[in-house]
């Protein structure tokens, strides 16, 4: 289980490892996103610095409209497992954002009131 902080507005924040070519794990914040219906997104300028490996473009609808997103091999460490995932990269991405689809995986456990937030595989 990895628990999590809740930002100013609402936000449900993680941290998860992304693991470069070179086996590198790089400890960053997440942001849950259930709007995003894939697994993870990441800027596209910060997904050249991994040296993860391009698959494909695909367009996927967002809250702007229809957007074309580069897709990569990427490793993610998470509550203790290694998981390798396709990564979609798109230049206006701000924040590393964590997508729905880890929902059929893991339990959300979202307490605001008791300040209680826990992401644990299933």
């Amino acid at each position: 289980m990895i628990l999590g902080d809740f930002g100013s507005d609402g936000e449900i924040f993680f941290e998860i490892d992304l693991i470069t070519a070179d086996d590198l794990e790089l400890p960053v914040t997440a942001m849950l996103d259930t709007g995003f219906t894939e697994l993870l997104a990441v800027n596209s300028q910060d997904l050249e610095a991994l040296g993860w490996r391009f698959l494909r473009e695909r367009p996927l609808k967002t809250a702007q409209g229809i957007n074309t997103f580069r897709i990569y091999l990427g490793k993610v460490r998470i509550d203790g497992r290694e998981f390798e995932i396709p990564v979609y990269g798109g230049e206006e991405i701000t924040e590393i954002l964590l997508g729905s689809q880890w929902l059929k995986i893991m339990r959300l456990v979202a307490d605001m009131s008791a300040d209680v937030l826990s992401l644990e595989i299933v």
